[in-house]
């Protein structure tokens, strides 16, 4: 059984991650059929649309925590191959048919479609806060949504597929059985605009997405450093374990009154 199944349906490329056992988690070896079949669309002269959706009760549940704690390492290995999904190298549209679970990781693959179907049943959570030393905090502001609800986002609440269509992430919520098929009268809707209305519109509509300003990306990767790196593997142990997790917060207690802010990253 392939872990990533791909299939065609004329113009139509279906990506569906398919280890349900394990809640679709992004390990080594899901990241690297991922990115082969996501060449395999940017490449193709016959394949205009993309649906990317899971099998099972998630869609993906994000980092393979298991795995990155038999490694020892955090935030999981990369394949070497660049995967043209998550670079932005793709010039046609993705609808993301989210069947599930969507948490961390999996979040940031919806997050990075075009174009979203959902069922009732899909819960979403931006998991940073629990497994780095900084929460996700760009991922509401390029969703354009208001400031509580982004910050709601950044601390980790989970926020249900309703919610979610209320504020704009979802554009369409559907029962289970419907789901596919939504999701493809969405792609053959986009079939039958002009090829190059459809590559241009796609490239202006991403284009347009806020971004998050220079200096407050300085600021996120000095935040990153700041605290016990020590609570990064701890988080993901505990997880596997099911056990709660024993953080230390900071190396030096003096630590947590000295957090790095703008002033101090420009040297103000």
């Amino acid at each position: 059984m392939a872990f990533v199944e791909t299939k065609r349906h004329g113009q139509i490329f279906v990506v569906r991650i398919n280890r349900p056992e394990r809640m679709n988690a992004l390990g080594f070896e899901i990241r690297s059929l991922l990115a082969d079949a996501w060449s395999e669309f940017r490449d193709s002269s016959d394949l205009e649309v993309g649906v990317f959706t899971g099998t099972g009760r998630a869609f993906c549940a994000g980092e393979d925590m298991k795995e990155s704690v038999e490694a020892g390492t955090v935030g999981g290995r990369r394949p070497a191959r660049e995967d043209p999904f998550m670079s932005g190298e793709l010039d046609k549209p993705v609808i993301c048919a989210v069947n599930g679970f969507a948490m961390g990781g999996g979040f940031m693959l919806v997050e990075r479609t075009d174009l979203r179907v959902a069922v009732p049943e899909a819960i979403f959570e931006m998991s940073e806060a629990k497994r780095w030393l900084l929460g996700g905090y760009g991922h509401g502001h390029i969703a354009a949504l208001p400031h509580p609800i982004a910050t709601e986002m950044a601390f980790s609440f989970r926020f249900s597929a309703e919610r979610f269509h209320q504020i704009g992430f979802v554009n369409r919520l559907v029962p289970a059985e419907q789901l596919m098929s939504t999701a493809f009268e969405m792609a053959e809707h986009l079939l039958t605009l002009p090829p190059a209305s459809r590559v241009n519109t796609v490239r202006m509509m991403r284009e347009m997405r806020p971004n998050v300003a220079p200096n407050l990306l300085q600021l996120a990767d000095a935040l990153r450093d700041h605290g016990s790196k020590d609570d990064l593997l701890e988080s993901r142990r505990a997880f596997v374990e099911k056990r709660a997790p024993k953080f230390k917060g900071w190396d030096d207690p003096g630590d947590r009154y000295r957090t790095p802010t703008l002033a101090s990253i420009s040297g103000e």
